[in-house]
């Protein structure tokens, strides 16, 4: 299973934010973004993705949302916010909740989500412009990718994630989180993961 870890240090930690108006709440836009194109093809979903997001914004950071879509799982690109907006409504303090089938909720801190994949066997792959080209990095199915959002990883998690990781560039320029991970997808693809 392909797994993805999305750092965003304004995303909103609570579900009160207008689905109409997703820039001005924690730019929850590039989080819809990343969503889609880690799970969507042209008709139909990916079900080999396994996506963390980790929220810092306003209200209540930090909050880690898991999502594994099984095979059945039926989501159109206009229900993305929709099903993120529900997902931090029903978190529970102290608790994770499986709020949707392969959908989870818990409060849990960037490096926290890293050390747990790490103790789970996870090799980490760090998104990084000055990191080693993907076409001649080593890619095994334990890695694990993880990506900021435009402003990047809090220099503290940054710095202790590249001791634990390989440091891994799609290309000479800078592009968005959500092209990033497309870029991977195909790259997986093309592996043959």
């Amino acid at each position: 299973m392909r797994q993805f870890v999305y750092f965003s240090s304004t995303a909103r930690t609570s579900g009160n934010f207008d689905i109409n108006d997703l820039m001005k709440f924690g730019r929850m836009d590039i989080v819809m973004h990343v969503i889609i194109n880690a799970f969507f093809l042209s008709h139909k979903l990916r079900d080999d993705v396994s996506l963390h997001l980790v929220f810092y914004g306003a209200p209540d950071p930090p909050k880690h949302i898991e999502i594994r879509v099984k095979p059945e799982t039926s989501l159109s690109k206009k229900d993305v916010a929709n099903l993120i907006k529900k997902i931090l409504y029903k978190y529970k303090k102290g608790e994770k909740t499986e709020v949707f089938p392969g959908c989870f909720i818990e409060k849990k801190s960037f490096l926290n989500v890293i050390g747990e994949l790490v103790k789970e066997g996870k090799e980490i792959v760090l998104l990084d412009k000055g990191g080693k080209s993907l076409r001649n990095a080593k890619i095994s199915d334990k890695s694990v990718f993880v990506l900021g959002d435009h402003l990047g990883l809090p220099k503290k998690e940054l710095k202790r994630v590249k001791k634990i990781s390989q440091s891994v560039s799609v290309g000479p320029r800078v592009y968005f989180s959500s092209q990033v991970i497309t870029i991977l997808n195909n790259e997986l693809d093309l592996r043959g993961f």
